[in-house]
C-alpha cells in the first residue's frame, strides 16, 4: 500500500512539473558533400509567433556542434535553425554560402511543420557568422522550378539581418586595395578561399565575389550590425562603409558603434542582443520598437572597453 502510495506521488509530481518552454529537433540534415553529412538543430517554442530565424554557427568560417545554442530567440516564438556549415580549410568559403542557402531552403520547406510562415524569416551570426548572414541576405535567389531536388525549387532569400562585426569588404579591409597586399582574411586566412585566389586575377575575383559590400542593392532585406570601434579582428570601418553603401543605394542598414568594444566580450551585449530582436520584431513581424531606428550609424560606449 505504501509503495502503492509513493508510486502515486512520483506520477503527481511528475504532471506537475512544467512543460518544456522549447523543443528541440536534433541533427536534421540539410546537405550532404563529398562524404560529409551537415546539420541543423531546430528549436521549436510551445506558442509560435509565426517567424523564423536562422542562427548561424561559425567563427572563422570554422563551424562545430558545441557550438549550438538557440541564442534565446525561442523564448520569444521564433523558431530557431541553428546551422553547423563544413569548416574551411576543407569547405571554402563560396562553398560554405552555397551550403548556408540550402540550409535555408530546407529551413523554410518545414515552414507548416514548425509553425511560421515562409516569408518571414531572418538571419543572424557573428564575425564569419555575420558574413556569412550578409551573403544569406544579398545572393540568395528564388527557387528554381526546374530543379530536380525538391530543395532546389524552394528561395534561400532572408527578410531580414540582424549580425555582430561581420567582415564585408576582403579587398579594402582598412584601406582601399589594401586586402590585396597582405591584410585581412585573404591573406590571414588564405586557405579558407581555396586555390582560385593562387593567382593575383583569382584573388581579385574571389575578394570581390565574397564581399558582401560588393553585392548591395536597394532590394535587399533590412540590416543591422553591431560593431565594438576597438575590433583588431575585423576593423570597424567595415560596417561603417557598408551602411554609407547601403544608405547610399536607398537601402535600410543600420549600424551601432559600441566605443571601446573588441570583438565581442562587452557588457551590454545582452542589451544589443534584445535591440536586434526589436530589429526582428519590426521587420518580420510589424511590432514597432519603443525607440525608433534611425537607418544611420550611431554610437554607444562599452562600460568595460577592450585593452589594446
Amino acid at each position: 500500500m505504501r509503495a502503492f502510495l509513493a508510486l502515486l506521488l512520483c506520477l503527481g509530481l511528475a504532471s506537475a512539473q512544467p512543460a518544456p518552454e522549447v523543443t528541440r529537433v536534433r541533427d536534421v540534415i540539410y546537405q550532404k558533400r563529398d562524404g560529409f553529412v551537415l546539420t541543423m538543430d531546430v528549436f521549436q517554442p510551445v506558442k509560435p509567433n509565426g517567424a523564423a530565424i536562422i542562427k548561424l554557427v561559425s567563427g572563422g568560417w570554422n563551424s562545430n556542434h558545441s557550438g549550438i545554442g538557440d541564442g534565446g530567440w525561442p523564448k520569444y516564438g521564433y523558431t530557431t535553425f541553428v546551422v553547423v556549415h563544413g569548416s574551411q580549410p576543407r569547405f571554402h568559403i563560396d562553398e560554405i554560402v552555397t551550403d548556408v542557402q540550402r540550409a535555408v531552403r530546407v529551413a523554410r520547406a518545414y515552414a507548416g511543420t514548425y509553425g511560421f510562415a515562409p516569408d518571414k524569416m531572418g538571419v543572424t551570426g557573428s564575425s564569419a557568422g555575420g558574413h556569412l548572414s550578409l551573403m544569406l541576405a544579398l545572393t540568395s535567389k528564388p527557387g528554381d522550378p526546374k530543379a530536380a531536388d525538391g530543395f532546389g525549387r524552394i528561395g534561400s532569400e532572408v527578410q531580414a539581418v540582424a549580425c555582430f562585426y561581420p567582415p564585408t569588404d576582403f579587398i579594402s579591409w582598412i584601406n582601399e586595395n589594401d586586402g590585396l597586399n597582405g591584410v585581412g582574411p585573404l591573406a590571414a586566412r588564405k586557405p579558407a578561399f581555396g586555390p582560385k585566389i593562387e593567382t593575383p586575377e583569382g584573388m581579385l575575383a574571389m575578394g570581390k565575389a565574397l564581399s558582401p559590400i560588393n553585392h548591395i542593392s536597394k532590394s535587399q532585406p533590412p540590416i543591422y550590425i553591431v560593431q565594438g570601434d576597438n575590433d583588431v579582428l575585423v576593423h570597424h570601418s567595415q560596417a561603417t562603409r557598408f551602411q554609407a553603401k547601403a544608405a547610399a543605394a536607398g537601402a535600410t542598414c543600420e549600424v551601432l558603434i559600441r566605443e571601446g568594444a573588441g570583438h565581442g566580450g562587452w557588457r551590454e551585449m545582452g542589451e544589443d542582443g534584445q535591440r536586434m530582436l526589436e530589429w526582428f520584431d519590426l521587420h518580420l513581424l510589424g511590432k514597432q520598437p519603443a525607440k525608433p531606428f534611425t537607418n544611420g550609424v550611431s554610437k554607444l560606449p562599452s562600460t568595460n572597453p577592450t585593452k589594446k
